[in-house]
């Protein structure tokens, strides 16, 4: 499968060097808004041509674009991949407004189009792992979740931290979708949210180079929580924050009626994964799955296309998380409980011991 990837920039390296390890998938073209990007990204990881996106879109055996622009041009990128006939992979977060989200399915759709949306760290070998464990009923039935992510932000070493306090970004929409993805491909989707946020600072100094000094409009909370009534029964809880100094609390555990399941970091794909059973000691569970890296959802959508079955990394669970962090922000504002007005099916498990690259047993 041909990959043409629109967007050269901080992320793309993680694909492009990446996605060639795949069996089947091919990076055939590159696009950046500065065509310098694109050129010195195609010059260092050999793609082979250099385009337009309008240009890349009309390739005709270009069957997969990858979306790795700014998550305010998301929608308009996939909306246009969508209406040239290609599938499309997208970074997170699928849109910035849930009509968006809406509308990318829905011409998808219309088009005869799959669309796929990261975080593909679920697809890695720590949280397969721990999705195995949970179908396995190591921890009994599952009750409970806590999952955070809390630092002080981007502006103390990110060389151009703007982007993360301006709409479509702060803490939930940057990092929330690593958090949501990982609790719903473990625990099922989500029927309703309540939540509060709040922000600790309007304007944030920078203090990394080259910016050393600038002032920071915040035009984002950045300090949100909030409370997930999973459809299966489970209670969750999610804290996504950049007003937290430092923070020792797990960054996602599982709690379950036999014990609890400590799941690594969502953000990466490898382990730790433990388990504590009942009064027993932690138990460090060795790894099955290949740890895999991002491009790992291309890989799956890919192989989904060839084997006739649907993707893990299907778009309907990235706007289940959309919905479920404008939710969060919504019972906030408006003092109750949100329903939410999506759902998904919980994506299906890789099974053990496959090499990199392969999604089922028996598939070529």
């Amino acid at each position: 499968m041909k990959v043409g990837l629109i967007g050269c920039g901080d992320i793309s390296p993680q694909y492009l060097r990446n996605l060639p390890a795949y069996p089947g998938v091919e990076v055939a073209a590159c696009s950046d808004l500065i065509a310098d990007k694109a050129r010195s990204r195609a010059e260092e990881f050999g793609v082979p041509i250099i385009c337009t996106t309008e240009e890349l879109l009309a390739i005709p055996d270009i069957g997969i674009v990858v979306n790795l622009t700014q998550p305010a041009d998301h929608a308009g990128v996939s909306l246009a991949a969508i209406a040239a006939g290609k599938h499309v992979y997208s970074e997170k977060p699928l849109a910035v407004a849930n009509a968006d989200g809406d509308a990318i399915q829905r011409e998808a759709r219309k088009a005869g189009v799959i669309v796929g949306c990261a975080p593909d760290t679920f697809l890695g070998a720590g949280i397969q792992a721990c999705r195995k464990l949970i179908d396995d009923g190591r921890i009994g039935r599952p009750v409970a979740a806590m999952a955070s992510f809390q630092n002080h932000g981007h502006e103390h070493w990110h060389p151009d931290p703007a982007f993360y306090y301006e709409v479509g970004a702060g803490p939930m929409f940057d990092m929330g979708p690593y958090y949501l993805t990982a609790l719903i491909s473990l625990l099922g989707p989500v029927k309703r949210v309540s939540g509060a946020h709040g922000r600790a600072f309007d304007n944030r100094l920078v203090t990394s180079e080259p910016l050393d000094g600038r002032s920071i409009d915040v035009k984002v909370s950045t300090h949100v929580a909030g409370t997930l009534d999973f459809e299966s029964g489970v209670i969750g809880t999610i804290v996504t924050s950049f007003d937290v100094w430092a923070s020792e609390v797990p960054r996602l555990e599982i709690y379950g009626t036999e014990g609890t399941l400590s799941v690594p970091d969502p953000n990466t794909f490898g382990g730790p994964v433990r388990v504590q059973r009942g009064r027993r000691e932690w138990e460090e569970v060795p790894l099955e799955h290949p740890e895999g890296g991002r491009g790992i959802g291309v890989a799956d959508m890919a192989d989904a296309l060839r084997n006739g079955r649907r993707s893990r990394v299907d778009a309907a669970m990235a706007n289940h998380v959309l919905d479920i962090m404008h939710a969060v922000h919504e019972s906030s504002d408006t003092d109750r409980h949100v329903a939410l007005k999506t759902t998904c099916d919980r994506p299906e498990p890789i099974p053990p011991g496959l090499p990199l690259g392969r999604f089922e047993t028996g598939s070529p």
